[in-house]
């Protein structure tokens, strides 16, 4: 498979200050990635200079043999699209136009949708499952739905790649599993490359490809869950003290 998206050197942080150094990561083309590491490790922080929200503080992050930095923004956002559910406000908007904005990359300067770009709206509204929302307010939809929602969006976008910035996290059980089959049946079909942070480490364990793990300043580890899920080096990943495991045990708590 083709690296889709790789980085060089990259250091990421905020004002100046680095808080994850060195960044050399190459992710093929129709991969799953799961993001997961502590709070504070830095893995939004990664996923905004992978959608060019944040610039780096040094270093290179390149689309196929494109650097990231010297795309046009309609040349993006056919490629890349975004899961980050405070991008879009929804004033006056109902969920039929929420999911629409997906394909103002391709609707020229006036927005028109064509008859092609409708379809799309609406293919998509069924394969998410949310046609059934299309006239309510995205304002005065759930968290859940709204989350769902936003999805259709980023894949009437028709990217190669789509960042996620903890999609599950305010998805029941049900509709948790019908997002990461959405997920998985995309990437079988249209070889769509997800990267994802997560925080849910049984999702992390049965949907990736890979796993990225953040901690400290770095990238620790770059593996399959079967070389990253052992019960010794996620207890280190995630700083679990001797005694809390012991309690866990005593009190039959899985912790991962």
């Amino acid at each position: 498979m083709t690296d889709i998206i790789k980085t060089e050197k990259l250091t990421i942080g905020y004002n100046g200050k680095p808080l994850i150094k060195d960044i050399n990561i190459a992710i093929k083309k129709g991969e799953i990635i799961t993001i997961i590491g502590p709070n504070g490790a830095g893995k939004s922080t990664l996923l905004k200079n992978l959608a060019r929200q944040l610039d780096p503080i040094e270093g290179c992050v390149y689309l196929e043999d494109f650097k990231l930095s010297e795309m046009s923004g309609s040349e993006l956002s056919k490629k890349v699209a975004i899961l980050f559910t405070d991008r879009i406000k929804g004033e006056m908007m109902n969920c039929y136009d929420v999911v629409a904005t997906g394909r103002y990359p391709y609707t020229g300067y006036f927005g028109v949708l064509s008859s092609k770009d409708k379809e799309i709206i609406e293919n998509t509204m069924k394969l998410v499952k949310v046609e059934g929302l299309r006239e309510k307010d995205f304002k005065k939809i759930s968290d859940g739905q709204r989350q769902r929602i936003m999805l259709a969006r980023a894949l009437c976008q028709e990217p190669e790649i789509v960042l996620l910035d903890e999609p599950t996290s305010f998805l029941d059980i049900r509709h948790k599993l019908e997002f990461l089959s959405i997920l998985e049946k995309m990437k079988e079909d249209k070889k769509l490359t997800v990267i994802m942070s997560v925080h849910e480490l049984d999702i992390a364990q049965k949907i990736s490809d890979r796993i990225l793990c953040l901690k400290g300043d770095t990238v620790d580890k770059f593996g399959t869950p079967e070389e990253v899920f052992t019960e010794e080096y996620i207890r280190e990943l995630f700083d679990v003290a001797e005694d809390i495991n012991k309690y866990a045990e005593e009190k039959n708590i899985k912790l991962f």
